[in-house]
């Protein structure tokens, strides 16, 4: 089996509300879904969400031919290829071209030997995953936080049992939203407050210490991930735990970060950090350290069902939450492109592993159709 082709799909679409958070809003999202084929017939996906543009051209110009006519089944020797290749760029677009070329050749290995990714990476742990909404998100205007509540009731009625609302717009105005949210969801329930990279350390100290008494279960990438100091500064001033993870693309960034300490959670994005590969080389790091890891994912269903097989081959942590750790993150915004394979998230806040190889799911090319603005092949 050797891989024939590889297809690019840029994928775009304007959200109803504006997707606010600490830095800004989100307007337009966009991302490039990566489709790896075979002579074997078979299919493999990846995405990029952060950068799809120069990630894309990455992939054309310089990557698809170190991958072409060689086998899926020897996507480790790839990816230390690729890694080789980097140069000065360890945690931009040529990241995350990996990273989306790693995710769509596990993906065709699983699926040339029937067995899904999380069997790949060793076995899967547990049949199901539990969930958390990304959401709510700040609104333009007199009031940002105004429709939170109603906004989190309904996610409730949903099933789901933990809710993650952004937040940065002052620490006052912080810490009021996060005790009405405590209110609202009582002690059965659990929130996480993500303030995405927006305060300075005072302010992210501040707003902290000023949240502390609404328990959340953790304070997301409060400074930016290469403000260290700013890092360890709010982890000290608070009980909370901080995580952060996201946005950091090379082993040696994760290994700095959690050499500070700082982080009780860490959080690589499977379309970030190289994939699989990358993502395991930070959970070996993460746990030497005793740090659960858990991915983020804020894309579409190729990026959701590839954190669920990566999630559920994990071990189990006992988090003090309303299930164990690791949780999987849940686009609830309105994302046209997490639901292409269906609502994965039941009434019990949990998403099942699905019975299929691979990714477990089935997409097809047609199925991205109304939101593709560009495709490529190579």
């Amino acid at each position: 089996m050797k891989v024939t082709q590889i297809h690019g799909y840029h994928l775009a679409y304007s959200p109803r509300i504006p997707l606010g958070n600490a830095r800004t809003f989100i307007r337009k999202r966009e991302f490039l879904a990566l489709e790896i084929r075979t002579d074997a017939g078979f299919v493999g996906w990846g995405e990029v969400f952060s950068s799809p543009w120069a990630a894309a051209a990455i992939i054309r110009r310089d990557f698809a031919g170190l991958i072409q006519g060689r086998s899926p089944l020897d996507h480790g020797a790839i990816h230390a290829d690729l890694i080789a290749r980097l140069g000065y760029d360890k945690r931009g677009p040529s990241m995350m071209a990996i990273s989306a070329l790693d995710l769509a050749l596990h993906d065709l290995a699983a699926r040339a030997l029937g067995v899904s990714i999380a069997q790949l990476l060793g076995g899967v742990v547990r049949h199901e995953v539990p969930c958390y909404a990304s959401g709510p998100f700040i609104r333009e205007g007199a009031e940002p936080y105004g429709a939170y509540l109603q906004e989190i009731e309904t996610l409730l009625a949903r099933g789901f049992k933990a809710i993650k609302p952004r937040a940065g717009v002052t620490p006052r105005a912080d810490a009021e939203m996060a005790l009405a949210v405590r209110e609202l969801i009582g002690s059965d329930a659990d929130f996480m407050i993500d303030i995405n990279q927006g305060y300075t350390p005072s302010a992210a100290r501040l707003a902290a210490k000023l949240m502390e008494p609404a328990r959340p279960l953790w304070i997301e990438e409060p400074v930016p991930p290469e403000s260290l100091a700013g890092y360890q500064a709010t982890a000290g001033a608070t009980a909370c735990s901080i995580s952060g993870g996201e946005a950091i693309g090379s082993l040696a960034g994760f290994d700095a970060l959690l050499r500070t300490g700082a982080v009780a959670i860490l959080q690589p994005d499977l379309g970030v950090c190289g994939g699989y590969t990358g993502y395991r080389k930070v959970a070996a790091l993460a746990e030497a350290r005793d740090v659960p890891v858990m991915p983020h994912m804020f894309g579409t269903a190729i990026n959701f069902y590839a954190s669920l097989q990566m999630a559920a081959a994990q071990p189990v942590r006992k988090s003090g939450a309303w299930a164990d750790y690791p949780f999987v993150e849940y686009d609830v915004t309105g994302n046209p492109l997490i639901d292409l394979c269906g609502v994965p998230v039941g009434a019990n806040g949990m998403a099942a592993l699905p019975d299929g190889p691979g990714l477990g799911v089935e997409l097809l090319p047609k199925q991205l159709e109304p939101w593709v603005v560009e495709n490529w092949e190579v």
